[in-house]
């Protein structure tokens, strides 16, 4: 049975040192039950209490990291079945196949996609993060060519895919410091792969032909030490895949059956030869329960929805993406210039932002701290009203930028504007559009 936040934090040290990246090791203690960290973080937890809190506090789903440094990809950690739960974790990545046929032309074509299909969204960037590096040929010296052409994008994950312990081994020689992900051990090479993986601290991908047979792998890589296992039950029709995601979840969340509890690699590019139906298919894994999905290619018109549904599947809902308070200038105002208000909710701000730039007027655009709430939202929860509004507007600094005293609120808090007259007697208050794309229209008629 998994222990509650105050049995995990009996066994710590309890000396608030920090390092874990807690302000307190109760705060570590309660995010460790929850499954959003991990008990290594703690460089001070004694061997026994490790070994009495290492199964207990782990996910029922194990956290695997593919990668180094900053760009590293954590896939798995989930504790629940459905996001409305609580949350989703750790988002799929995905990942672009790349195989030893190709011609150099088609190589460099995927990797030149990789760089190209990188989004900025809310303030986000966000985009495919694995090459997946297929041998079929035999020939160790084209897949350490492939590995080497991918690893110049250095900022990218390796899946290196075969099942041959010696063109592993070959791959690793020139890219162990990566860490990439080793796929795949099957029943004929689990005591090389393993053996690979375990000399080079990498992960390791478990293919089978049945769940049956993937529990008797994994249970052999689990005695063997393994703790990074990703896993494949080798089902390639798109009914049986969607079968096994669920049954594999299932297990490990609802069972806690610990040898299926880990994330799993999926791979649409091997279901359909269509480009569409891939996309469609992978859209079936971003919600039940890839971690990670391998594409043939990358096309920016299948990629770009396939990313805004991995985005708002794996937004928590119950922490909204918010920005920063403050005054965040657009187009270099001037003493002269509007000034708008809104909330912090990031898509707000970024919808105003880009129709204030859309406009060429500059404005200064003030970001009211409303919790991550939508303007509508706000003033219903009372953080978006003249009480809230009027000593932000006060304290922000605002007053010593612009010579005018005239704010522009959103059409949507028309009701606020009276209040917010008396809170700021010195300020016309205005009454912006409703829907922030008649805001162009709206700013060319400014008059200081």
């Amino acid at each position: 049975m998994a222990l509650t936040g105050i049995e995990i934090y009996k066994k710590l040290p309890r000396t608030n040192c920090k390092e874990c990246g807690f302000p307190t090791c109760l705060a570590f203690a309660m995010n460790l039950a929850a499954g959003k960290t991990e008990l290594d973080l703690c460089p001070y937890v004694s061997e026994d209490a490790k070994a009495n809190l290492q199964d207990a506090a782990a996910p029922p789903v194990r956290v695997v990291t593919i990668g180094t440094g900053d760009r590293s990809i954590k896939i798995g950690g989930e504790t629940v079945m459905f996001r409305h739960e609580k949350t989703f974790v750790n988002k799929p990545a995905f990942a672009v196949l790349i195989d030893d046929r190709m011609d150099e032309g088609e190589v460099d074509g995927r990797l030149d996609k990789l760089e190209q299909f990188q989004y900025e969204r809310v303030g986000l960037t966000f985009g495919p993060e694995l090459v997946a590096i297929k041998e079929t040929r035999g020939d160790p010296s084209r897949f350490e060519h492939l590995i080497n052409k991918a690893k110049e994008r250095n900022h990218y994950g390796l899946i290196l895919m075969s099942t041959s312990p010696e063109i592993l081994s070959a791959g690793l020689r020139i890219c162990a410091d990566s860490r990439p992900l080793l796929y795949a051990v099957t029943k004929e090479n689990l005591d090389e792969v393993a053996g690979l993986a375990r000399e080079n601290s990498c992960p390791v991908a478990v293919r089978t032909e049945s769940l049956d047979e993937l529990s008797e792998l994994t249970s052999k890589l689990i005695q063997l030490g393994m703790k990074e296992i990703v896993l494949d039950p080798g089902s390639r029709g798109i009914r049986k895949a969607l079968e096994d995601q669920i049954i594999i979840r299932r297990a490990a969340v609802l069972n806690k059956y610990k040898h299926l509890g880990f994330p799993t690699i999926t791979f649409p590019c091997e279901m359909t030869d269509d480009p569409m139906k891939e996309a469609l298919i992978a859209s079936i894994f971003i919600a039940k329960y890839a971690g990670i999905i391998v594409l043939s290619d990358l096309e920016g018109h299948s990629l770009f929805p396939l990313l805004l549904e991995r985005l708002n599947i794996y937004t928590d809902p119950q922490r909204p993406m918010a920005t920063p308070e403050g005054i965040y200038e657009i187009g270099g105002p001037d003493d002269n210039s509007p000034v708008l208000i809104t909330s912090n909710f990031s898509l707000t701000y970024f919808i105003v932002s880009g129709e204030i730039e859309t406009s060429r007027v500059p404005c200064y655009l003030l970001i009211k701290d409303t919790e991550g709430l939508s303007v509508m939202t706000a003033w219903a929860a009372g953080k978006f009203v003249a009480e809230e509004v009027a000593p932000f507007i006060k304290k922000c600094g605002i007053g010593e930028k612009v010579t005018h005293r005239k704010l522009i609120i959103p059409g949507y808090a028309a009701q606020i504007s009276g209040e917010l007259e008396e809170e700021l007697p010195d300020w016309q208050i205005q009454i912006g559009p409703r829907e922030a794309s008649h805001l162009p229209a709206y700013l060319k008629m400014w008059k200081p």
